[in-house]
């Protein structure tokens, strides 16, 4: 019994010091790192590397052309033509004489047209066309914000991914070590075949869940060089954004109803819809021009009768619509309606704000609550499996209760890493709920994309292929 006793005390040492190794490999989640890739480093690799987020900018930039080209209307049109050919001539006189000639004529002439006045549809084109900018930028913010949230979700599940992973390695070395140690009880007498049978049963069971962990953080891993642009080496621990979070729920449905992205794009929007009725209501009123050409012509009368002409006119014009067959008026029609649509799009938007504010911070709450219950239920756990293991020296446990007892405690450190990850993303959840999460508050060590540059580079340019950026 004495010999029996001796080596399940064996057992209990070895055993504890693999529970330890797995305790490390679970908190490596949140341990400190020397070097490494931080979250506020990938975060700003996204924001200058995302295709998405680029495609966007791109988006914003065509969109800003929308302003010049409203912008044209108060300019001048200048249109310059040149025709030239061949014409036979064969006239037949009243002396019933023939002339005939053969005529290479050509003309030259330049035309100039300014609108003087067009229904005030200029002026609301150009309003029209700066509401849409403004309505993109919001809508590049907005997609901004969901990449440094999709980074900030690659981040966190690498890092928990990594730590799954290292933690059922060390599981899967622990049940090894426990089929090695009861087969030699086996063979001892100590033990029945069947402890070997669950032992052995476990040790399948954690080589599945090692292979699943590692699956996963494979695919995690290409999503973040997706996310980031390059694959994650060794990645430091994330941290949360709580000083950046409102105080309150009644606040942060406050900023969110504000200053959310998709809700100041919303109210633009209908801002649009609602100028965009004026521009179609112009369609009805007088059109004022005036207009200036010279030109030149040779060998362009077919009578023979002159060689040349000379011209140049100015001529003022007013044109009043009196019937078109109703396009203009359905079109103000349907302007006005689609007005009414934008309107109920951004009470929508106003409350998907509201309600996913809301929902972010229940979450971020509740994601701390999780993060305590889980790390209470690990030092529980903990000191469970080190109690079993002293029945177990003592003859009053069996093999399949140590097992037990260290899965409920792997089972405690899985849910650990998964609250730990959890509790990081909410807080970033949070704060793009309330239309904060941007490079300026997250203070990332990279300029902000501007979008006011590009548009002040094109909005008064009155020629040019070239974009500013040389394309």
């Amino acid at each position: 019994m004495a010999g029996r006793a001796a080596r399940v005390g064996h057992v209990e040492r070895r055993l504890l010091r693999s529970g330890i190794c797995l305790a490390a490999a679970c908190f490596a989640f949140a341990a400190p790192a020397a070097h490494g890739e931080s979250l506020p480093e990938a975060l700003t690799k996204a924001y200058q590397t995302n295709p998405q987020l680029n495609a966007e900018r791109a988006r914003q930039r065509a969109t800003d052309e929308n302003v010049p080209q409203a912008l044209s209307g108060y300019r001048p049109q200048i249109v310059a033509n040149l025709s030239a050919g061949l014409q036979a001539v064969r006239d037949l006189l009243p002396n019933n004489t023939i002339q005939s000639a053969n005529l290479k004529p050509w003309t030259v002439g330049l035309t100039v047209t300014q609108t003087l006045f067009n229904g005030f549809k200029t002026a609301n084109s150009v309003r029209v066309a700066e509401l849409q900018v403004r309505s993109g930028r919001e809508a590049l913010r907005n997609v901004g914000q969901g990449v440094l949230l999709d980074a900030v979700t690659v981040y966190t599940n690498v890092l928990a991914n990594q730590s799954l992973v290292e933690a059922q390695r060390a599981n899967v070395a622990f049940l090894q070590e426990t089929l090695g140690i009861t087969q030699k009880r086996l063979n001892a007498g100590d033990v029945t075949p069947t402890d070997t049978a669950q032992a052995e049963a476990r040790l399948s069971r954690g080589r599945a869940d090692l292979n699943a962990a590692e699956v996963n953080l494979a695919v995690s891993q290409a999503t973040y060089t997706q996310v980031i642009g390059n694959a994650p080496t060794l990645l430091r621990p994330a941290e949360t954004v709580d000083r950046l979070l409102p105080r309150s729920r009644d606040d942060a449905t406050g900023l969110a109803f504000r200053e959310h992205p998709a809700v100041m794009a919303a109210s633009f929007d209908f801002d649009v819809a609602s100028t965009s009725i004026r521009v179609a209501e112009s369609s009805l009123m007088p059109t004022i021009t005036l207009q200036g050409s010279v030109s030149r012509s040779r060998d362009s009368d077919p009578t023979l009768g002159t060689f040349g002409t000379d011209q140049a006119s100015v001529t003022g014009q007013l044109t009043q619509p009196i019937y078109d067959g109703g396009m203009a008026a359905s079109q103000t029609r349907q302007a006005k309606e689609v007005a009414s649509q934008s309107r109920l799009v951004l009470e929508q938007f106003r409350n998907q704000a509201r309600t996913a504010s809301v929902g972010a911070w229940v979450a971020n709450e509740g994601a701390k609550i999780a993060v305590t219950a889980s790390e209470a239920e690990v030092r529980a756990a903990t000191v469970a499996l080190q109690g079993v293991q002293r029945e177990a020296a003592g003859g009053q446990r069996t093999t399949v209760d140590v097992l037990n007892s260290q899965q409920d405690l792997i089972s405690a450190k899985a849910r650990l890493i998964g609250a730990q990850r959890d509790r990081v993303i909410a807080s970033y959840t949070l704060l793009s709920a309330i239309g904060r999460l941007d490079v300026k508050n997250l203070g990332l060590n990279t300029p902000d994309y501007l979008p006011e540059v590009h548009y002040h580079q094109v909005r008064d340019a009155w020629h040019g292929l070239r974009t500013p950026s040389g394309q």
